[in-house]
């Protein structure tokens, strides 16, 4: 395996910043050590045959078994993880030589001698090797697994700029040389030390893992190798490898536990995305929580901080708030009592455990609001919406990605009133209300939403203080026209998009000028708009750049996926719809409840036929977009 080391650029730190290695170049888009993974890292059927590899009997292709010539002539490199994109298989990239790799002139060149013992059992040295090559092109770093490989090295390269680094592989597997568990062999650190510079150790090994993917307490091996003159380098970081609850999901929070946590750093992480860490370390490192970061974009909570917590509930919302959150937002629905709630869906199947509650039985069908049976806000009343327990959302619990799932339950619902009241003495831009379902409510259960809302926000002593602004969202501007004829709040037309973490952040809000996001992890948006490199102008290193179209055409034309045809372009006539209906007076149904008939015929004024596409509306934050 060949690794190039990329080069950081930082604008706070020293020259001590750990290194970034690029395992196999960009190894996570890319067909590892290909051509252009080794490019792009340097921008700032048949089963084979068994062989013992350290004594574990391995089937495949091995190549020792074929000249340079065979493999030059009929092998190509393809990705070899099958859940990233199999679209670069097709360049049919040729298998690089070491020397081929060093033609790119990475800033720095890393060895790693993985099978030196299985080499040696084929009358090949990789000793003779290694020694051959660092005569003709500079290696910085020759790392292996085996201590026998290095013990026969050392001596050689004592005295010269190249470091030797001993990887250890799993705690349970067995060094070939000695015998010796990896695990037992970190106990010894000092022995180590005799024909290594540093050591390479899976992250696990560093933070800890509890069997439900949360954190443990980090361990003391990092300050234990620095104390007996080791570098610490960590390896196994992948964007879209499984990591920590604790992340969120977020590649780039967790480098920065293992360079910034205030306790200790390591010397280099060794990844298939080096553009993250590049990130981390250069632009997201020694950032105090406290540091201005007011300005572009404008920050609002999408249902609270609901990718944390159960969405519209105290601890989501107290977690936005806490995250940095400039506004954060109240869906309201309407519960059968006629008390409105924070809640993301009127529909309670989608944010509670109502199915596995009493009122299961309570299920309707109900067009208007949509197609298939429901169990609705205006089914219950508040006290039997509180004995239901909250629901996290898991938008990509079909790839099997659960959030949080520790605290999928955790927290309790809002009220409109109490809402408004939490927010009031809060650090807060505002807040934003978001109003749905409006003709609906008033057509069919006599319940005038937007009225009830404003009234609210007057009970609540937001008519009468500047500190915080109120903002009125609707994807319905019948909704907007009325909230404009009766108050002065800011509004916003809701249009859908979604883009995810950092780079994305950057393109949408450096590239296409968005002024604000919604999203699901407000803490992500407030570091992005904290970083290091946000004023640097020309100086802006090129991973915090915007990402720049044209990657498609590095793909073979014969696999390029077929064009789109293009969106359409939102017009006026695309938004106007009909005043919102009068609030109908009907008699109650039987036995009190207010649930509507079943209907088959949509309620004027009620449908939108506006396709949900990413727009500049400048009705108050410009284009609004989903995180």
């Amino acid at each position: 395996m060949v690794n190039s080391r990329t080069p950081v650029t930082s604008t706070d730190m020293a020259s001590s910043a750990p290194a970034i290695v690029a395992k196999g170049g960009f190894s996570g888009l890319f067909p590892d050590s290909s051509s252009d993974a080794f490019k792009f890292a340097l921008m700032d059927v048949s089963k084979g045959r068994k062989n013992s590899v350290n004594g574990v009997q391995t089937r495949g292709w091995f190549p020792v078994d074929y000249n340079v010539g065979d493999l030059a002539n009929n092998v190509s490199l393809t990705q070899g993880i099958y859940s990233r994109t199999d679209k670069f298989d097709a360049n049919f990239y040729p298998i690089l030589g070491v020397e081929d790799v060093a033609q790119f002139k990475p800033s720095g060149y890393w060895l790693n001698v993985q099978h030196d013992l299985f080499y040696t059992q084929h009358n090949l040295s990789m000793r003779s090797f290694v020694l051959s090559v660092s005569k003709r092109i500079i290696v910085d770093y020759i790392s292996s697994p085996e201590v026998g490989f290095l013990s026969s090295i050392v001596k050689r390269f004592t005295g010269s700029k190249t470091k030797l680094v001993f990887r250890f592989l799993g705690e349970d597997i067995r060094e070939p040389s000695t015998n010796q568990t990896y695990s037992s062999l970190l106990k010894n650190l000092t022995f180590i030390k005799t024909f290594a510079s540093g050591i390479l150790i899976p992250k696990n090994y560093i933070w800890p893992l509890t069997p439900d993917l949360y954190l443990q307490p980090h361990t003391s091996v990092v300050t234990d190798a620095h104390k007996v003159g080791l570098e610490v380098f960590a390896s196994d970081f992948a964007n879209d490898a499984v990591i920590a609850y604790n992340y969120s999901y977020d590649p780039l929070a967790e480098y920065l536990k293992f360079v910034d946590n205030g306790n200790f750093s390591v010397d280099g992480v060794l990844t298939d995305f080096p553009i993250t860490p590049a990130e981390a370390i250069g632009c997201y490192s020694h950032i105090s929580k406290n540091s201005s970061g007011l300005g572009k974009p404008v920050i609002i909570s999408h249902n609270g901080a609901s990718g944390i917590y159960p969405g519209c509930t105290d601890l989501a919302y107290k977690q936005a708030v806490s995250d940095g959150a400039d506004f954060i937002d109240c869906p309201v629905q309407m519960t059968q009592d006629g008390i409105l709630v924070c809640m993301s869906s009127i529909n309670l199947m989608e944010d509670t455990t109502v199915t596995k509650s009493l009122f299961n039985t309570r299920l309707s069908t109900i067009p208007e609001i949509q197609s298939t049976p429901g169990i609705f806000t205006f089914n219950l009343t508040w006290e039997e919406i509180q004995s239901l327990k909250p629901m996290i959302s898991n938008p990509q619990v079909k790839f099997i990605l659960e959030r949080n799932p520790r605290y999928k339950n955790a927290g309790s619902f809002m009220t409109l009133s109490s809402f408004l009241a939490f927010a009031k003495d809060k650090q807060l831009s505002g807040v934003l209300i978001s109003i749905e379902n409006a003709a609906f409510l008033a057509e069919r259960l006599a319940f005038s939403v937007t009225d009830a809302v404003i009234s609210a926000l007057s009970d609540s002593g937001y008519n009468n203080q500047t500190t915080q602004e109120v903002i009125i969202q609707s994807s319905y501007s019948s909704v907007l026209v009325k909230v404009k004829q009766q108050t002065k709040y800011k509004l916003q037309y809701m249009v859908d998009e979604s883009i995810h973490p950092y780079v994305e952040v950057t393109t949408f809000v450096e590239g296409a000028g968005v002024d604000g996001v919604i999203t699901d992890f407000p803490g992500t948006a407030s570091l992005y708009r904290r970083n290091g490199c946000a004023n640097l102008g020309n100086n802006t290193p090129i991973y915090m750049e915007p990402v720049q179209v044209g990657l498609i055409g590095l793909i073979n034309p014969k696999v390029e996926p077929p064009a789109l045809a293009p969106l359409p372009v939102l017009d006026l006539a695309d938004v106007v719809e009909p005043p919102l209906p009068p609030v109908a007076v009907k008699p109650p149904t039987p036995g009190g409840s207010t649930t509507p008939p079943p209907s088959s015929t949509p309620s004027g004024g009620n449908q939108c036929t506006v396709p949900l596409i990413l727009i500049s509306v400048a009705v108050i934050l410009g284009s609004l977009i989903f995180i």
